[in-house]
C-alpha cells in the first residue's frame, strides 16, 4: 500500500515531468518563431547579394555565432558573373566561397544529406572556415538543388556544446531547404534582368542581339546602298590570365577590356561581347578604311594601359582585330547568309592577325 509520502513524491515528480515538458515546448515554440523570422528574411531578400548577406551577417547575428560562410558550387560562373554585373564581385562578401566542385573542401560533402554538427577540426573544416577565429563546433547545413548538392550554409560556434551529433537538425534542415529554394529563385531572376539580349559579365549586348541587330543593319545598307563593315576583335593570350590568376582576374580583365572598347565605338555602331573573349563591333555606313582606323584607335586603347587584377597584380593586355565589309545589291534577299559570310570573313582576317604576330589590325582580302 502507497503512503502519503509515496503519494507526495510521485506527484512531485510528476509536477517536475509537467514543467519540463511545458519548458521544452516554451523553447521549441521560440525555436519555430525565430526559425521562422529567419525563413521569412530570406524569403524577402530583394536580390541575390541581398540574400548572401542576409545568410552571411543576419544569420550569425541571429544565432549569435562567432562565424557563418557561405560555399556555393558555380561551376560555370555563372552566379559569379552574376554579382559581379549587379556590381558585387564575390569578394566583397566576406565568409563566401565559390568554387567549381564541392570535392576536397571537406569530408562530409561526400554524403552530405542533411545537417552535419560536430567538434570543429582545422583539417577538415579550415577551407570553409578560412577567416573565422577559434571555434570548437560547426554545423553544416545542405543546399540541394534537383537532389544535388550546390553548396552549404555553414554555422561556427567557439562553444564546444553548441553544435553537437546529439542536437536535433530538425530546424536547420527547414533552414536549408528554404534557402535553396531563395538561392535557386534569386539566380533565376538575376538572369531573367540580365538575360534576353544582354551579357551577364559586361552589360554588353550579347550574341542574340548581335545576330537580330546585323539582319537589321544589312537590311538598311541594301535600302541606302551604304557599306556595312564587322570587326571581329579577340583578346591575346586570354587563357595565361585565367591559368596564371584564376578566372575573377580574366572577368575583370574582360570587363575593362568591353569599357576601352566602348570608350572608342560611336553611338551608331552595334557593339557585342560575341563569346569568351571575342567581341564584334558592326560599323554601318562605313568602309573598311574608316573601320581599320576604328580599330587602331581600340587596339591602342586597349593597350594603353595596364589592367588591374583582383588580387592588387596588373598585367599588360593586347587584342587582335579582324575586319571585312559588305554593300549588299538592291536585289540580295538573303541577309541571313549574307551576313554569316560576313562574320565568317571578318573570323578569317582575325585569324591572319593573330597567326601574323597579334596585337594587329587584318582586312578582309576580298
Amino acid at each position: 500500500m502507497q503512503t502519503a509520502d509515496d503519494l507526495n513524491a510521485r506527484l512531485e515528480a510528476a509536477e517536475r515531468q509537467i514543467e519540463e515538458l511545458t519548458a521544452a515546448a516554451a523553447t521549441n515554440e521560440e525555436k519555430l518563431r525565430r526559425t521562422q523570422q529567419r525563413e521569412l528574411r530570406l524569403m524577402q531578400a530583394e536580390d541575390l547579394d541581398a540574400l548572401i548577406r542576409e545568410m552571411l551577417v543576419e544569420l550569425r547575428k541571429s544565432y549569435g555565432l562567432e562565424y557563418v560562410s557561405l560555399v556555393l558550387c558555380d561551376p560555370d560562373h555563372d552566379i559569379r558573373h552574376l554579382l559581379l554585373a549587379a556590381g558585387t564581385p564575390v569578394e566583397g562578401f566576406d565568409g563566401l566561397l565559390m568554387v567549381e566542385s564541392m570535392t576536397g573542401l571537406a569530408p562530409q560533402y561526400v554524403a552530405l544529406r542533411k545537417p552535419w554538427l560536430g567538434p570543429y577540426a582545422a583539417c577538415d573544416h579550415q577551407m570553409i572556415f578560412a577567416q573565422a577565429p577559434d571555434l570548437a563546433s560547426v554545423a553544416m547545413i545542405p543546399l540541394h538543388h534537383r537532389q544535388n548538392l550546390i553548396g552549404s550554409i555553414n554555422l561556427g560556434s567557439a562553444d564546444a556544446s553548441r553544435f553537437t551529433s546529439e542536437h536535433a537538425s530538425d530546424f536547420l534542415a527547414q533552414i536549408g531547404v528554404i534557402a535553396s529554394f531563395c538561392i535557386e529563385n534569386s539566380v533565376n531572376r538575376a538572369r531573367l534582368l540580365r538575360s534576353g539580349f544582354t551579357d551577364v559579365l559586361t552589360g554588353w549586348h550579347n550574341r542574340r542581339y548581335l545576330l537580330v541587330r546585323l539582319r537589321e543593319e544589312l537590311a538598311r545598307a541594301r535600302r541606302d546602298g551604304s557599306h556595312l563593315v564587322c570587326l571581329i576583335l579577340d583578346v591575346d593570350h586570354f587563357k595565361r590570365v585565367n591559368d596564371t590568376w584564376g578566372h575573377a582576374a580574366g572577368d575583370a580583365v574582360l570587363q575593362e577590356m568591353a569599357n576601352r572598347i566602348d570608350s572608342q565605338v560611336r553611338a551608331s555602331d552595334v557593339a557585342a561581347r560575341y563569346g569568351g573573349e571575342e567581341f564584334i563591333v558592326l560599323l554601318p555606313d562605313t568602309d573598311n578604311v574608316s573601320g581599320v582606323r576604328l580599330a587602331e584607335r581600340i587596339r591602342v586603347a586597349i593597350s594603353a594601359s595596364t589592367y588591374d587584377l583582383p588580387c592588387g597584380e596588373s598585367v599588360s593586355m593586347t587584342a587582335s582585330i579582324g575586319i571585312a565589309g559588305v554593300a549588299p545589291g538592291p536585289n540580295t534577299e538573303d541577309l541571313k547568309t549574307v551576313g554569316d559570310s560576313l562574320i565568317a570573313r571578318a573570323d578569317v582576317a582575325l585569324y591572319r592577325a593573330k597567326s601574323g604576330g597579334r596585337d594587329q589590325v587584318a582586312v578582309d582580302e576580298d
